[in-house]
């Protein structure tokens, strides 16, 4: 019961929708439960075979029409509303838990499989849309229909009215007493459809690389194997339903033969007429109805149960990074950066151990490590991505932690390895860095990213559609569109996943070329993957071991005999084993 109502009052916002269906659901029930009233005096009306007679049948038919046409109307407007209750959930339950994703750390993205996040949000929300229509439209008007039957059989026989009764607590304990296992083998079949629609999304999204390695009946193998489980999950769940079904039934069919038996053996005496009888008939099959309604209504709201625990599993996450209370407004003038003994430890596993370093003003610093010596753990840190265990960063002076999350990103643009464009048009991939961008503004971003040259000769310019993650578009071209939609954002600081460490010589030459107009009066920070690209900057920092090994420019550290000049001694050598080693350090 603890699930049922945290889903209803979860969306207390469309109550004014629910009291609409369900009134309506009720005035549906209560024009259906007159039309075997006015059935039964029409038998007794045609059984008496006297001519003063006709007219009422006459208006007993016309009263049964009335009734007809008013259920056509009521139910088509309870559907009316009921579309329209049923839009608005889903957009609450999808657009609360699309706001709940965002602001949950980048460590739980890091752990779950984007097709299972997508699949948990629409198996969920499905079933707890369908959950509450079925509540609004069903269960109000399956409570009253039966009351109101109940009644009016009870005032011509009770102790046909208590053996209707006696079907419901009989009917809803046998039904409940399958729940547990039903649900346990419910929640087996949820957790592989979310592999196998996490691993379907993922391998369609690198449908390159499934395609190169030929690897396609190994994909559809993984997504087999769990259908396949699912498949034999559901052959016992089922058996189990209908198995149960079988005896619920079973028990319905004696109690509703005692029924029969009791309505005819007493029409028979004279306890009411013929009419009445039929009338009861009637009623007893009403009550029927609602009764193997029962079935529908435990299996919907035990599959909205079942899968509203992966929504509200989600939902109970606590966001482990957000803003204090207090937090300002960071502004930054400078774009002075200090790590002030930091340390951090991802999933148990200390990454950054104690460290400590300034980055001046308007300097551009390379990270260089080995691979998982934490140098995008560092820029991640400074975006605040994720939160270190001790020790706090500054900029300009400024703890991060007292600054809005908003503000602080916003002085900080990255270009990643990986350019990270969406599906749209190529203006909006560059306007993505301000929502208040113009076309003037978007063209004087592309041209001193060396983007124009190629965006203008486009059959539809800045309009062209660049597909999912742009695969339209070359690498060099990616990489430009991105470098564009950094210079828009004209952040202070520049976090610079090396983005030329893949491309051909020419596209080389304009993305590099681009990264200068870029990096010009920021305060830069580069994760290097050339040693090129190193000997230009102002500084240097090694990690190793999770701390800083050495600091200093490209000179000095050339003839310390640290890690940089050895990378240098190993860049000469040409050898499979120096190049080995430059692979290492993420270098070439």
């Amino acid at each position: 019961m603890k699930s049922i109502w945290r889903i209803i009052t979860y969306t207390k916002q469309l109550w004014p929708y629910y009291l609409t269906v369900s009134g309506i659901s009720i005035l549906v029930a209560v024009v259906g439960l007159l039309v075997p009233m006015l059935s039964g005096r029409a038998i007794d009306a045609i059984q008496t075979n006297a001519q003063g007679e006709v007219a009422k049948v006459v208006w007993l038919a016309i009263g049964i029409f009335a009734l007809d046409v008013a259920s056509t109307f009521l139910s088509n407007i309870g559907g009316y509303y009921g579309d329209q209750m049923g839009v608005r959930l889903q957009r609450t339950l999808s657009h609360n838990y699309y706001q709940h994703l965002l602001s949950l750390p980048q460590d739980y993205f890091d752990t779950e499989l984007s097709g299972k996040i997508i699949n948990r949000l629409n198996r969920s929300i499905t079933q707890i849309t369908n959950f509450m229509l079925m509540w609004s439209n069903n269960f109000l008007q399956f409570i009253f229909s039966t009351i109101f039957a109940l009644g009016i059989i009870a005032y011509y026989s009770w102790p046909i009215a208590i053996l209707l009764a006696s079907l419901y607590p009989i009917y809803i304990y046998m039904t409940v007493k399958t729940s547990g296992k039903w649900q346990k083998y419910q929640a087996k079949i949820n957790l592989n459809t979310d592999i196998a629609s996490g691993r379907f999304a993922e391998s369609i999204s690198q449908i390159k690389v499934v395609k190169s390695f030929i690897q396609e009946k190994r994909e559809l193998s993984f997504f087999s194997k769990y259908y396949d489980t699912i498949v034999k999950t559901v052959q016992p769940q089922s058996h189990l339903w209908h198995k149960r079904d079988v005896q619920r039934r079973l028990v319905l069919n004696v109690i509703f033969l005692g029924v029969y038996l009791l309505i005819f053996v007493q029409a028979v005496n004279g306890h009411f007429s013929t009419g009445q009888a039929v009338a009861l008939i009637l009623y007893a099959m009403q009550i029927r109805i609602p009764i193997f309604t029962i079935s529908f209504l435990v299996e919907n709201t035990q599959r909205a149960v079942a899968d509203s625990k992966d929504y509200f599993e989600v939902m109970n996450l606590e966001p482990q990074i957000s803003d204090n209370p207090d937090a300002k407004t960071m502004k930054v003038t400078k774009g002075e950066i200090e790590f002030d003994h930091v340390t951090f430890s991802y999933r148990d596993k200390k990454v950054i151990k104690d460290i400590s370093l300034k980055i001046a003003p308007d300097t551009k610093v390379a990270l260089v490590g080995e691979s998982g010596e934490g140098k995008t753990t560092l820029t991640n840190l400074l975006l605040r991505l994720y939160e270190p265990q001790e020790g706090s960063i500054f900029i300009d002076s400024q703890d991060i932690n007292h600054v809005s999350q908003q503000s602080l990103r916003r002085n900080i643009g990255v270009v990643f390895q990986d350019p990270a464009l969406f599906s749209g048009t190529i203006f909006e991939n560059i306007a993505y860095a301000n929502s208040k961008a113009t076309m003037k503004d978007v063209v004087a971003a592309a041209k001193a990213a060396n983007a124009d040259e190629f965006v203008s000769k486009l059959e539809k310019g800045y309009d062209t559609e660049i597909g999912e993650r742009g695969l339209k578009l070359s690498g060099g071209q990616k990489q430009r569109i991105a470098i564009a939609r950094a210079l828009l954002k004209d952040a202070p600081i520049l976090v610079l996943d090396e983005a030329t460490s893949s491309l051909d010589s020419k596209s080389e030459h304009m993305v590099q070329d681009a990264l200068q107009h870029l990096m010009k009066g920021r305060t830069t920070i580069i994760i290097a993957h050339r040693l090129s690209t190193i000997q230009n900057v102002d500084q240097i920092i090694t990690l190793q071991n999770g701390t800083v090994a050495e600091i200093g420019s490209p000179d000095e550290l050339a003839k310390s005999g640290g890690i940089y000049d050895q990378l240098l001694k190993l860049q000469q050598g040409k050898t499979d084993a120096n190049k080995k080693k430059l692979k290492a350090y993420e270098l070439n």
